[in-house]
């Protein structure tokens, strides 16, 4: 009897020509339309052993849950979204809805994250051809809206109450071509809308005036001078993550800067604007700054010292805040050992358990009750133009999720 991950190895090209299919169906988010991509999920599930559904909220934006019963009722979730970020065609060289070069499958969601999604559905279709029953339940949600944060897809199904499982992998990327790794945390952030006020003047008696926009450079400075060089209090768990974190990501960004990422507060401003002309002195500015912190760091005590630091700063107020906290999984999880383990198997080299610098589906998830993680080979081309993945790393994901249940199983000594 041929295994799901014998049968993956055997049909290569079916899953080649699947990510292709999917490459196909324009996704880009905006507009954020999924609908004809879930009805060919759907479609290629008709007659199997599984059962499916839908919850939507916006009838452009549909989630697909599929199941696969397993020996017990223990449930292992994979999780990938159908969206992608949008593209400019006149920068590729390739095409962007799906071109196989040698062993190079470009397309914009090649690697982020249509490949990966095309393993996991070529894994539902492994268990059901080679006649296989997994030791675990399999649930699989394949979500809208995840590239713009919008509530259409995985809170929508988070608050549809139909997710309830032990653990739960993500498909998004997180490995480059010569380093491999699962990510078992996230970082918290503040998000923080500044506004100024001033004193209107013509520019040429700025003297008379109180220049907006310098209250607000000068607020932002000052944030950056009391929190950007401070050193964070991480517990023995998060500092074990920081070190793995740093050593993934020094080759490109060196040790310093990769370890000031996450012992430290980041901070960027992203926007400003204000003024009128060149020749006035703006009377009011606006400007927005993300704030981002490691996991374990109380992120409502540092909003507190923010909002104190702002305070001291004339003619600064802070007019719209949002914030999170960061979440994590700690190293002796089941689910970061089983992840690791398994893709150390498949791809013959280390797996770093690393933190991701921002968050994303894996933070909702996980203040759900669901211990999650991110994995899938892919290549360090998200988002950009030409953006490809790798027959060997469609292959090696699928692989890797196929053979999952089993390694889960025995890390959480369920096989008794």
């Amino acid at each position: 009897m041929v295994d799901p991950e014998a049968y993956i190895d055997a049909h290569r090209d079916d899953l080649v020509e699947l990510v292709l299919e999917f490459l196909a169906v324009n996704t880009e988010n905006p507009p954020g339309d999924t609908t004809e991509l879930a009805d060919y999920i759907a479609a290629s599930l008709d007659g199997l052993p599984v059962d499916t559904e839908r919850v939507t909220v916006d009838p452009a934006k549909p989630n697909l849950l599929v199941t696969v019963p397993g020996d017990t009722d223990e449930t292992l979730l994979y999780n990938g979204h159908l969206d992608t970020v949008p593209f400019h065609a006149g920068e590729w060289t390739r095409d962007p809805l799906g071109e196989r070069v040698d062993d190079r499958i470009y397309g914009r969601g090649a690697t982020d994250m249509k490949g990966p999604l095309a393993a996991m559905l070529f894994v539902i279709h492994a268990f059901a051809a080679t006649d296989t029953t997994p030791p675990l339940t399999l649930q699989f949600a394949f979500v809208s809206d995840e590239e713009v944060g919008g509530d259409a897809g995985l809170p929508a199904v988070l608050a549809s109450d139909r997710l309830d499982a032990t653990a739960c992998v993500i498909g998004e990327p997180t490995c480059e071509q010569d380093r491999y790794s699962v990510t078992v945390a996230d970082r918290g952030s503040i998000w923080l809308t500044l506004d100024a006020r001033g004193e209107a003047a013509h520019g040429s008696r700025p003297v008379l005036g109180e220049n907006a926009i310098d209250r607000l450079y000068r607020a932002v400075e000052q944030l950056r001078e009391r929190f950007g060089t401070r050193q964070l209090s991480l517990d023995a768990d998060v500092q074990a993550i920081v070190d793995e974190s740093v050593e993934y990501y020094a080759p490109t960004m060196g040790d310093t800067t990769a370890r000031d990422l996450f012992e430290s507060p980041s901070l960027n401003l992203g926007t400003i604007e204000g003024g009128e002309a060149i020749n006035s002195v703006p009377q009011s500015a606006r400007a927005e700054v993300d704030i981002r912190l490691a996991a374990g760091v109380d992120t409502s005590e540092m909003l507190s010292e923010v909002r104190a630091c702002v305070a001291d700063c004339d003619g600064i107020s802070i007019t719209d805040v949002s914030w999170s906290v960061g979440t994590v999984e700690k190293l002796d999880s089941p689910v970061v050992e089983a992840v690791a383990s398994t893709a150390e198997r498949m791809g013959g080299e280390r797996v770093y358990r690393r933190s991701a610098t921002g968050g994303g589906d894996a933070k909702q998830l996980r203040n759900a009750g669901i211990p999650t993680v991110e994995f899938a080979f892919g290549t360090d081309t998200v988002h950009a133009a030409d953006e490809y993945t790798t027959v060997d790393a469609l292959v090696d994901n699928a692989a890797v999720y196929a053979s999952l249940p089993q390694t889960l199983t025995q890390t959480l000594d369920l096989s008794a």
